[in-house]
């Protein structure tokens, strides 16, 4: 299976929280953050991260569809995970095992949104408290709402796209 190099995330002219995925000569409708694609990412700004990018691992529902095929290292959503968002937090922007009452955003997700995830290695080195968490290349809602600052995209459309994504993929997020 050969993989892409290189992926661009535009918005679209004129729709902030629209915009298009080019993946090899595929253009690809996605949906951005409500405040568009921004190069000072901020925690709970709305917005989608403007740079550059790699995809890390791929998270996927097994209760929901079958491993996706996928050269990244691939990783079932249970229902302890969660994402860190508190930038207070030791553990900010990193997945960990959710008990119960603990807070955090819940990779297991009722809405369909989150069965299929592409963790991306946004403000993981360094890490700094404030800069943005848990943005993701994840399954868009059906109207194509805005997302809280990842990009989203039906899940046909995503799960063609995991097959062509590796390590050495490049995601270019940019106005």
């Amino acid at each position: 299976m050969s993989s892409l190099r290189l992926i661009g995330v535009r918005t679209r002219p004129g729709r902030r929280a629209l915009g298009l995925l080019i993946a090899g000569p595929r253009a690809i409708p996605v949906a951005l953050g409500r405040s568009g694609i921004q190069a000072n990412k901020r925690e709970g700004d709305g917005a989608t991260p403007a740079g550059r990018f790699r995809p890390l691992r791929l998270w996927w529902r097994a209760d929901r569809l079958p491993r996706p095929r996928s050269s990244l290292p691939v990783r079932p959503i249970t229902s302890a995970d969660a994402w860190c968002e508190d930038p207070g937090d030791r553990r900010y922007n990193r997945p960990f095992r959710r008990a119960p009452h603990q807070t955090g955003d819940r990779l297991k997700r009722a809405d369909g949104l989150y069965d299929v995830i592409v963790e991306i290695d946004h403000n993981t080195r360094p890490r700094i408290a404030g800069r943005g968490s848990a943005v993701f290349i994840h399954v868009a809602r059906e109207n194509f709402g805005p997302t809280a600052g990842c990009v989203a995209l039906r899940r046909s459309e995503l799960l063609r796209l995991v097959a062509l994504l590796s390590r050495r993929t490049r995601i270019d997020i940019h106005f």
